[in-house]
């Protein structure tokens, strides 16, 4: 096929991905004699099929077609007299294409009948991407006792119409696709890169197409990622954050205020705009603004007159918000999603506590890499969602490459997490509705736990979510139980559906024991302090962490400040938590070389979790209210309980960590690896080895440490 390869992301999740679904009729079976006489594809968008986007034509071979082969496909002599060549066709085939993936069934025998085709016609061949769902259907349900189309099609319950031409077989196997995605998903491959590493591994059946002739559809090598503008990305709005920017306080007029008035302030305070509410009580969802431009709009309608009239008349309400801990780049996409100039910054609970303008980011570009967040945020389903999420490896890795901290490239990757979080819990509402189930019951709140929740999620992220609602009417819990059970349910299925795994540990709210109303969670929390069993500990260290994403965020934290108080009121909660924290044994060998599984070292279990769950710890006993790992152990030692050298050494170790899984996590994507926090140890130069070495050898002392700290 003329062309270039694929310019599809190797971490996007094959739910989503664009792609030409092909079949070609031929002369023949043999790829080297034979000549293409029919030409079908369908279009696939978002990995949604679209009638209009098709490509069927007849091409006439230049040869006579022999009766057997018309006998199967029905395509005579007479049939392509006239008609275009293969080399006629081939530069409308490539615009079809246009660097989409091409899946077909058995298309490694259509790839190499057009890289013959190309050879005859002085064309230039560059093999395209590719997926075959014979391979794709053998990974899936290997002991099939046959993978031909007519096969897949009735175990899948798919019917097959126009059998035997190019554009039938073509719909036929994107229905195939569709089918497969789902089991393909169950089976722990996601997306393309791990379906092509897959399929690789299928030597037997590869072995096969070679000797037939066929080209080998799956790009062995490590994919080729079209990420150009989101390697050149400028960092500076993945590390700084809204607050660091905005404009504060908030410059708040009365609804009242005469529009003369509130023009003088601009004036005055050299503003482009204002906020219009209650000054005391500033709420995103109820105060509006008023920018310069409303000004010049109103006179301009109006004349002098509108001077006198009150400023609510021309507000725009309500007013469109970002949080003041959000990335500059969030700030960005959404100005330019909706085309303004001004928004309002909140903090967590809704209260707007400054303001943002486009001034304010002169400095800054907006481009494909910034508008990632919006597109999470207007996402209309799992599929635009998943497309969203498969771009922060590219955006992880260009901030990789700018030399960004691990640990503020993970800051990042868990705002989307709790924004694909959020997203997930709008859906799963409009869900309810549509199936009859009305809206919540309650007031509530959607949150994330564990190192989402903290801000450190990496790319092997699953879900860790939790609901907490308001009391439930006298007489009213099973249904309100009921209703969030459902709406649980939905969010977790939208999520894994997007790409974030359901947790392994079950810690979701579709589980029971992950929603509760407030003072339901308020009495766990009691219990789990006051029994202290081993159990209670790890549901208490995931808690702690706990970040809500939708809903009453007062209501989170109101649940996560008792926790606070509850674990530093009790001594021998205290004590077991750090005894749970400790032993803590460094993946060290006698010798000082690495204990490695199939060649890996687990930084997750052998560095990460001991720092991150010490610092837990110690900021529940020391009422350090803070999330990250970093701003824990920073909370400590500002403290002056001394040990000041070893809490900066932690800091310094767990970036390095970080750091090295987050490197690891960007190389397996792009090779089809599933991400982990493991690191493959041969990689590492002979510096970095003993960097590394020395590193975890420090941590032999974190309990004793941690033990002197708790009781300072």
């Amino acid at each position: 096929m003329p062309g270039s390869r694929s310019a599809l992301s190797s971490a996007v999740p094959l739910l989503s991905i664009d792609a030409v679904v092909l079949d070609t009729e031929t002369t023949g079976l043999d790829p080297r004699d034979a000549r293409i006489v029919q030409i079908g594809a369908v279009g696939l968008r978002a990995g949604m099929r679209n009638g209009d986007d098709i490509y069927d034509a007849l091409v006439d071979p230049g040869i006579a077609i022999p009766e057997k082969t018309s006998a199967i496909h029905g395509i005579r002599d007479a049939d392509v007299a006239g008609k275009p060549s293969f080399a006629d066709l081939a530069p409308d085939l490539k615009e079809f294409i246009a660097g989409r993936i091409v899946v077909g069934h058995n298309i490694g025998y259509d790839l190499a009948v057009m890289k013959r085709e190309c050879e005859r016609a002085s064309l230039p061949w560059n093999q395209p991407r590719a997926l075959d769902t014979r391979l794709l259907a053998r990974l899936v349900a290997p002991n099939l006792p046959d993978f031909s189309l007519d096969s897949l099609a009735a175990w899948l319950g798919i019917s097959i119409r126009q059998r035997h031409t190019a554009l039938g077989d073509a719909i036929a196997t994107a229905d195939i696709l569709a089918a497969l995605v789902p089991r393909l998903r169950e089976c722990g491959i996601r997306t393309v890169a791990e379906a092509e590493a897959a399929c690789s591994r299928l030597t037997d059946v590869l072995d096969e197409y070679h000797r037939a002739g066929w080209v080998e559809p799956v790009y062995r090598e490590a994919a080729v990622l079209s990420e150009k503008a989101l390697s050149r990305l400028d960092a500076y709005p993945y590390r700084h954050r809204i607050g660091d920017v905005m404009s504060a306080p908030a410059i708040v007029v009365a609804p009242d205020l005469a529009l003369r008035e509130a023009l003088s302030v601009l004036v005055d305070r050299r503003v482009s705009s204002v906020y219009v509410g209650d000054a005391g009580d500033l709420r995103a969802s109820t105060c509006g603004i008023l920018t310069e431009r409303d000004v010049l709009r109103a006179v301009a309608a109006g004349g002098e007159a509108v001077l006198d009239h009150p400023v609510s008349a021309y507000a725009t309400v309500p007013l469109e918000c970002v949080l003041e801990d959000a990335y500059i780049y969030r700030a960005i996409g959404r100005m330019a999603r909706l085309g303004v100039r001004h928004l309002g910054v909140a903090d967590d609970t809704g209260r707007v506590v400054g303001a943002l303008s486009q001034r304010d980011l002169l400095r800054l570009r907006a481009g494909d890499a910034v508008s990632l967040g919006d597109e999470i945020d207007t996402a209309a389903g799992a599929r635009e969602l998943a497309i969203a999420w498969a771009k922060l490896p590219a955006i992880a890795r260009g901030l990789a490459g700018e030399g960004i901290d691990g640990r503020d490239i993970a800051g990042v990757i868990s705002r989307e997490l709790c924004a694909m979080t959020r997203r997930a819990g709008q859906l799963a509402e409009t869900r309810m509705i549509a199936d009859g189930l009305g809206a919540a019951p309650v007031d509530y709140a959607l949150l994330v736990l564990g190192s989402g929740g903290r801000g450190e999620s990496m790319l092997a992220a699953d879900q860790d979510n939790a609901v907490i609602h308001a009391d439930p009417k006298e007489g009213a819990a099973d249904v309100v139980d009921a209703w969030f059970a459902t709406f649980g349910r939905h969010v977790s299925d939208i999520l894994h559906e997007a790409g974030i795994p359901y947790c392994r540990g079950g810690v979701m709210a579709v589980n029971a024991e992950w929603r509760a109303s407030l003072s339901t969670w308020r009495s766990r929390v009691a219990e789990w302090v006051r029994r202290s069993r081993p159990q209670d500990l790890l549901n208490v260290d995931i808690f702690f962490d706990l970040r809500a994403v939708h809903g009453n965020a007062a209501m989170a934290r109101d649940i996560w400040t008792f926790a606070y108080e509850q674990g530093r009121a009790s001594v021998g909660f205290a004590k077991l938590m750090a005894e749970s924290a400790a032993g803590f044994s460094a993946p060290l060998t006698f010798f000082g070389g690495f204990k490695t599984e199939s060649g890996r070292v687990d930084l997750k279990k052998g560095g990460i979790f001991p720092i991150v769950a010490n610092a837990r710890v110690l900021s529940i006993r020391h009422r350090v209210l803070e999330r990250s790992t970093v701003a824990r152990l920073e909370g400590v030692r500002a403290l002056g309980l001394g040990a000041d050298n070893d809490l900066e050494r932690l800091v310094e170790v767990h970036g390095m960590l970080v750091d090295l899984v987050l490197e690891q996590q960007l190389i397996d994507i792009e090779h089809g690896l599933p991400p982990s926090n493991t690191i493959e140890a041969s990689r590492l130069s002979r510096r970095r080895s003993d960097d590394l070495k020395r590193a975890l050898a420090a941590l032999g002392t974190l309990d004793h440490t941690a033990r002197d700290l708790l009781f300072s």
